[in-house]
């Protein structure tokens, strides 16, 4: 520990051997007149706070791992440490341990306790620490467990979707949220969840859907919040890492079949919505997918060429397949999305070049061209329930709204995310919600 005093903070004196490993936290009391530090050593050691000459070890041996952060409270006569033995503990001057809490059941890594404060200013006594996770629990000292848990990602988010009104999420190391929107609160989904990154969501049969990089198809019960087990059919193998996922209802002969869609690298996953059981791999020879979009009877995969192929379902109680109708070949860059509107009216074509075309479905006949002020290539778009206006995410950090009846205007909110809108979804509720690959979820209001 070295003590640095005054201004330009001249060294004044070097204290060694307190601690044995990393120290990790240091923080003086409010009044000055102690100065505690934590380390990898388990040690919580006091000093003078004017002189920095050691007056008191608390402990040793009282937090079973490394001490990873320590905050005062405001009137200086106790302090907080967190640790890796997963427990927050409240300490007074003297030494003694008042308030204990432990996170998780057995070893658990996430529940590492990295960081606490002690927030000045309040009188209720709360205490904030953050977990490895990512999780941020709100602690009183009349409580043994948290009155508040706040959750969400703290890595890149890659995809987002919307099922019964909640919006899913999903990020880079395979964890997913489900928030609800009114008030900003999210939750981690429990259950076995991806092992890697999130390739796409979509809602079908009551339930959400998600795909990964860990090469599997799994089933969200989005009212419990919950991944289904394996056990019960809720993650299924694919047949190669997923390009995205999409779900559409297919009236056939007055039967209606509700199928899942799945693009992979080498073709596509066909599945029972209901029950998850896969009914054929559609093996695309041709061509290697890179986005798929689906709506009625109509599938839409592109291409790395620029094409995007039309097929229609040809659906029975134990059969689904694609059957090809057109190909048309909207750009000379790959076609990196594809979103139908609601009632599959139109298909919105984005590209690798920030370009946006809109199609008409009844006609295959193109609409408009002009959606084409993106300076990036087109992540995500997604449109209105009245089908007059679209939203779309672009790699240039932007989100742009878009009009059927004005093309060549639209609106935009430049610096949306750090590093790159990765989805959009419009909500029933008439709200744009965006995510990127800063980790922030951002909810926008629209006005038409």
């Amino acid at each position: 520990m070295c003590f640095l005093t005054g201004v330009p903070f001249k060294f004044q004196n070097k204290v060694a051997g307190c601690h044995k490993g990393y120290v990790y936290g240091v923080a003086f009391s409010p009044d000055g007149e102690h100065l505690v530090s934590v380390g990898a050593d388990k040690r919580i050691q006091l000093y003078d706070g004017k002189s920095g000459e050691p007056t008191r070890t608390i402990s040793e041996s009282d937090h079973a791992g490394s001490i990873f952060g320590v905050s005062w409270s405001a009137d200086s006569k106790s302090f907080v440490t967190c640790s890796a033995d997963q427990t927050v503990r409240i300490w007074t001057v003297q030494g003694e341990c008042t308030k204990t809490w432990r996170f998780g059941e057995g070893i658990s890594v996430p529940d590492h306790q990295v960081g606490v404060v002690w927030p000045a200013g309040r009188a209720d006594g709360l205490i904030i620490s953050i977990s490895l996770a990512g999780d941020l629990n709100y602690l009183y000292s009349d409580s043994e467990t948290p009155k508040l848990v706040v959750q969400g990602h703290n890595r890149s988010i890659a995809a987002v979707g919307y099922a019964d009104g909640t919006v899913l999420t999903g990020s880079f190391e395979g964890k997913v949220c489900a928030w609800d929107i009114s008030s900003g609160a999210g939750q981690t989904i429990d259950g076995s969840s991806h092992t890697n990154q999130i390739s796409g969501f979509t809602s079908a049969g009551g339930r959400a859907y998600s795909v990964g990089w860990d090469d599997t198809l799994r089933i969200i019960d989005t009212p419990t919040k919950t991944f289904l087990s394996s056990a019960d059919g809720g993650a299924t193998k694919l047949s190669a890492q997923p390009r995205g996922i999409a779900a559409a209802k297919t009236t056939v002969t007055g039967n209606e079949y509700e199928t899942l869609y799945v693009a992979t690298h080498k073709g596509i996953d066909i599945f029972d919505s209901q029950t998850g059981k896969e009914f054929e791999h559609f093996d695309t020879r041709e061509f290697t997918p890179v986005a798929i979009g689906a709506s009625g009877k109509y599938v839409a995969i592109s291409d790395e060429s620029g094409n995007v192929h039309i097929f229609t379902a040809a659906c029975k109680p134990t059969y689904r397949t694609l059957v090809p109708e057109r190909s048309i070949h909207p750009s000379t860059s790959p076609v990196t999305t594809l979103r139908f509107a609601p009632r599959g009216t139109y298909l919105a074509i984005g590209t690798q070049q920030g370009k946006i075309q809109v199609w008409a479905t009844d006609s295959w006949t193109l609409v408009t061209d002009r959606w084409s002020s993106h300076t990036a290539k087109i992540m995500a778009i997604d449109w209105n329930e009245e089908e007059t206006h679209a939203v779309s995410g672009s790699l240039d950090t932007s989100v742009h709204l878009w009009s059927l009846e004005k093309p060549g205007s639209r609106v935009k909110a430049a610096n949306a995310h750090k590093e790159g809108v990765n989805g959009v979804v419009w909500t029933k509720e008439g709200r744009v919600v965006s995510m990127g690959g800063d980790g922030a979820i951002k909810v926008w209001a629209v006005k038409l």
